[in-house]
């Protein structure tokens, strides 16, 4: 596993998902991360299918800047979470 890449996915759901979903395999073809663009800019809630497509652009745009970048929002993110302002509370 590595720092960022597509989130893995359960093995029943694999399965499925590469049965209906057009290019889902090809998200396999990356080593699976602990962050990456589902996470930052999807939610948990978004289908498979809109997951896909932030799984793919970050394949085919894969970069060290990229990385670095969806690190660093994903730091903020958990801070915001861990603390948030007056703001993300209304």
């Amino acid at each position: 596993m590595s720092m960022v890449g597509p989130r893995p996915e359960r093995p029943y759901f694999v399965d499925r998902f590469i049965q209906y979903i057009p290019f889902y395999a090809e998200r396999l073809n990356m080593k699976p991360g602990i962050t990456g663009m589902a996470q930052i800019y999807g939610s948990y809630h978004s289908r498979a299918e809109d997951k896909l497509i932030f799984d793919l652009n970050y394949i085919h745009n894969f970069s060290l800047g990229l990385d670095i970048k969806l690190c660093l929002k994903t730091l903020w993110k958990a801070l915001r979470q861990m603390f948030p302002n007056e703001h993300d509370l209304r």
